[in-house]
């Protein structure tokens, strides 16, 4: 039956991760008798019976040391000659059935006893077991094939294609049955994979002609009936709206099945926060606990395509949700935060996320209240923050209003909203206070391979708005900012990593179109530098200057990073870690041709963590002469 594994909160996934590699490393410290004996069940606490010795090729040789079946018997105290005699007799037969994996069929097995010398009474008896393996298993013929109503399905084309095109054994290619099997594995995986979700293996031969060390290879996929996505039902749902949190999971209905659609539908559904986990099935798909003669016959009275609701069986979250967190930031300092979740406000059905943040530099407190998505899509949303903040030399005390809608599809993000904004800034000579009134919108794109650790694809995001200044005085105004990243792949893959290095590009740039009088709100003005903008910089330094000198924020934004990233290897581990070098550069003013480029230059270790990368950076500031330690966690864009 097609189905999709059922998942739990994100937040397990390292604790598990966390759990296994301390299992991992207590198994370490068994000495190798003990990690012996709890692979394979010995009792090692007595002397041995004898001795086990394998002459072979190396990949052979641990194939027959893992599995001998007489490495079993290597401690059983009481083990008498004529026993181990009968035990040695049928070791021909075990080799020859454990190398037949690897492909020979035709060995030379010598197995020798040396029985325990009398001058050493205690020395165990010694067993040599010598291979020969003879000559390899070739492929003399691969042939594979499609059968059933839906073989030459032309919507499906592209799959068989991609079956033959890639097929792993070829015709004078060596063979072995771990081969066979994933290589039969591998094209059923392509089939139910997309459109044929019920893709079965038909027949099978693998006919090997031990005397002449041939082989002769045949495989027959039946593709099944082909599946188009019927509406999504929620089942066990009783707190929240099934047809509201039914359009967060955005299942592509009426197009054809897809498992990696099912996959993202389900992920969205889980990290909704509405349901601790969710399991999703097609409703029109034989069930497991039928016989396989009746899901057989089901299967074959089904009609050539199939138009399937998907059923998802949740378990609800909880009405409301506390988060406690202590943290820190090289550009912050410590903080301490309160997180609060409601899902469903009385009255409104609309969900509730409110946060308050301690801490030295940025202190808030903030609400965001978020409806279910109507059947267009759109969701309306509102909100409220009270935040203190550093705004270069100055520190800005500011209040935030938001009303509007959003939308979000497989790779696209627009927003559509109303601001208000009142900021007071201190410090010397500080501007007067404002407040502004701003409608915007908002458009992103991501297109990138994995949106938790991307080693590919681009992302671009803009967004313009316009309003007018409510306090000194009433003044027009537009607003616009853009950024945009891409992450390239060059060289060729590393043979032991197996991973690509990469270039990160990085641009941003903004700009305020405003009467040179004009007050505005300093949290709409722009500032940069630090983790995630101008490493090298401290937090938001990097800005104009106020007629003191000191920083402050402007009217024009313009940022850009060249970054190299390669894999590398650390204490064995060749998947997770990288190396990265890397130069920002940025600037911020009131004024195009009064801008001065801030340059940083660095280097740092990425590790690829379960919830996102964690990057750690040391970056040199070029105009500020001063070295930067910067800690990051997890991509966002």
């Amino acid at each position: 039956m097609p189905q999709t594994l059922p998942l739990k909160k994100p937040a397990l996934r390292p604790a598990l991760l966390l759990g296994a590699a301390l299992l991992l490393s207590g198994c370490s410290l068994l000495s190798p008798k003990d990690k012996e004996a709890e692979t394979m069940g010995i009792d090692t606490s007595g002397p041995a019976a004898f001795t086990l010795e394998v002459e072979a090729p190396k990949e052979m040789r641990e194939l027959l040391e893992k599995h001998l079946e007489l490495k079993r018997f290597r401690y059983q105290p009481d083990l008498q000659r004529r026993e181990l005699t009968r035990l040695l007799g049928a070791t021909d037969a075990n080799v020859r059935e454990l190398i037949g994996t690897l492909g020979y069929f035709s060995p030379t097995v010598t197995v020798e006893l040396t029985d325990t010398p009398e001058e050493d009474a205690d020395a165990p008896r010694k067993v040599v077991v010598k291979v020969d393996p003879g000559p390899a298993t070739v492929i003399e013929q691969s042939e594979v094939k499609f059968v059933g109503p839906n073989a030459e399905d032309e919507l499906g084309r592209s799959q068989r294609l991609t079956i033959e095109e890639t097929w792993p054994l070829n015709v004078g290619e060596h063979f072995t049955q771990n081969a066979w099997g994933s290589a039969k594995s591998g094209g059923l995986k392509e089939l139910q994979k997309r459109r044929y979700p019920l893709a079965r293996i038909d027949h099978s031969l693998a006919d090997v002609d031990a005397d002449t060390n041939k082989a002769r290879i045949n495989v027959a996929y039946d593709p099944g009936p082909a599946y188009t996505f019927g509406p999504l039902q929620i089942e066990g749902a009783q707190r929240y709206d099934s047809v509201g949190t039914a359009r967060i999971a955005r299942l592509p209905e009426g197009q054809e099945y897809n498992q990696q659609s099912m996959l993202d539908a389900q992920q969205r559904l889980v990290s909704s926060g509405y349901y601790d986990s969710v399991f999703l099935t097609l409703a029109d798909a034989p069930q497991q606990t039928e016989s396989a003669a009746a899901d057989d016959e089901k299967r074959k009275a089904m009609a050539n395509e199939v138009t399937s609701p998907v059923i998802a069986k949740v378990r609800e979250a909880k009405l409301q949700k506390w988060v406690f967190g202590v943290g820190a930031s090289t550009d912050t300092g410590p903080r301490l935060s309160v997180d609060h979740v409601y899902n469903k406000v009385p009255g409104l059905n609309w969900r509730a996320v409110s946060k308050l943040q301690l801490d030295t530099k940025n202190p808030l407190i903030s609400t965001q209240l978020t409806g279910l998505p109507g059947e267009d899509l759109w969701r309306w949303f509102v909100g409220g923050k009270i935040e203190r903040a550093p705004a270069g030399d100055f520190t800005t005390n500011s209040a935030q209003l938001r009303f509007g809608r959003s939308k979000a599809e497989d790779r696209i993000e627009r927003n559509m909203y109303l601001q208000y904004d009142f900021a007071k800034t201190q410090g010397p000579d500080a501007p007067p206070s404002a407040s502004s009134l701003l409608g915007n919108y908002g458009w992103t794109g991501r297109y990138f391979d994995n949106q938790i650790s991307p080693t590919s694809g681009f992302g671009f995001a803009f967004e313009v708005g316009a309003g007018t200044t409510l306090t000194p005085q009433r003044t027009p105004f537009g607003r616009a900012t853009g950024r945009f990243l891409t992450l390239i792949p060059i060289g060729e893959r590393d043979e032991e990593t197996k991973r690509r290095s990469r270039l990160s590009l990085r641009a941003s740039a903004g700009a305020i179109m405003a009467k040179k009088e004009a007050d505005l709100p300093m949290t709409l003005m722009f500032l940069t530098g630090g983790d995630n903008t101008v490493r090298g910089y401290g937090y938001q330094k990097i800005g104009a200057r106020a007629d003191n000198g000191l920083v402050i924020g402007g009217r024009y934004l313009a940022t850009g990073s060249v970054e190299w990233q390669r894999p590398i290897t650390i204490k064995g581990n060749t998947r997770d870690f990288e190396h990265a070098v890397f130069m920002d550069a940025g600037t911020v003013g009131d004024e195009l041709n009064h801008m001065y480029m801030r340059v940083g230059v660095g280097t740092g270790i990425r590790w690829k963590s379960p919830v996102g990368p964690i990057q750690a950076d040391l970056a040199y500031g070029l105009q500020e002469k001063q070295l930067r330690l910067h800690l990051r966690l997890g991509f966002t864009f």
